[in-house]
């Protein structure tokens, strides 16, 4: 088998520093993540290293698994534990997080591969976890921005299934997860950070009010 090169991309040097400023605060009294999608592994060293708190769990499929180690092994963190193999529509691990990261991840993704993204944090989630998913969105159908319209067409010209999503679809799916969305952070390049909460017992329900960093939660 020929050696792997380890992997690089751009986007991920440019975004790790306004995205890490999103989950320091969210992540300070987590214990164990799961990443969906790590890709080159770039990410997880990154905030791995910030949060030494935290452990730090990549996932990807399994083609992806041999640059994420190469990354993993230059690092030498204690807290960034071999990647596992989850493919979202057949394969996740056994275990259970009080926190879960998705990075770039739902445009590229199939709309079946979305609802099961989804469906695998509600089942993979503890109760008062956390779920940050960051990427570019569009919001009641309507894009936020002209790059990210043409963005969104480029995409779907390479592949139909993939696109930039909607917002209120994906607030449906964790909805249907029990999952209640507890921020919303705007980011570079009109990208967004959005965050949702697992209810820590059974029939938790918050009113929620908007406020200019996102959204506040008030006991019911």
């Amino acid at each position: 088998m020929p050696p792997v090169d380890k992997p690089y991309a751009e986007s991920c040097d440019q975004n790790r520093e306004p995205i890490l400023a999103v989950l320091a605060p969210l992540f300070r009294e987590r214990h164990r993540l799961l990443e969906i999608g790590s890709g080159t592994g770039q990410h997880a060293v990154y905030f791995a290293a910030a949060l030494p708190h935290l452990s730090w769990q990549c996932s990807d499929r399994a083609e992806h698994l041999a640059g994420i180690r190469l990354w993993i092994a230059e690092a030498g963190l204690s807290n960034l534990p071999p990647p596992l193999e989850l493919d979202v529509l057949k394969h996740w691990p056994a275990e259970r997080f009080d926190a879960i990261f998705s990075a770039n991840t739902a445009h590229i993704m199939g709309i079946d591969a979305v609802e099961a993204m989804f469906a695998g944090v509600g089942a993979h989630l503890e109760p008062g976890g956390v779920f940050a998913l960051y990427g570019p969105f569009s919001r009641n159908g309507q894009h936020t921005s002209p790059s990210n319209a043409r963005f969104d067409a480029w995409l779907r010209a390479q592949d139909p299934a993939m696109g930039v999503r909607d917002q209120r679809w994906l607030e449906s799916l964790a909805a249907a997860q029990g999952l209640q969305r507890i921020a919303e952070h705007a980011m570079p390049v009109n990208n967004v950070t959005l965050v949702w909460e697992r209810a820590r017992v059974a029939g938790d329900r918050r009113v929620v009010a908007e406020h200019a960093g996102g959204v506040i939660r008030i006991p019911a």
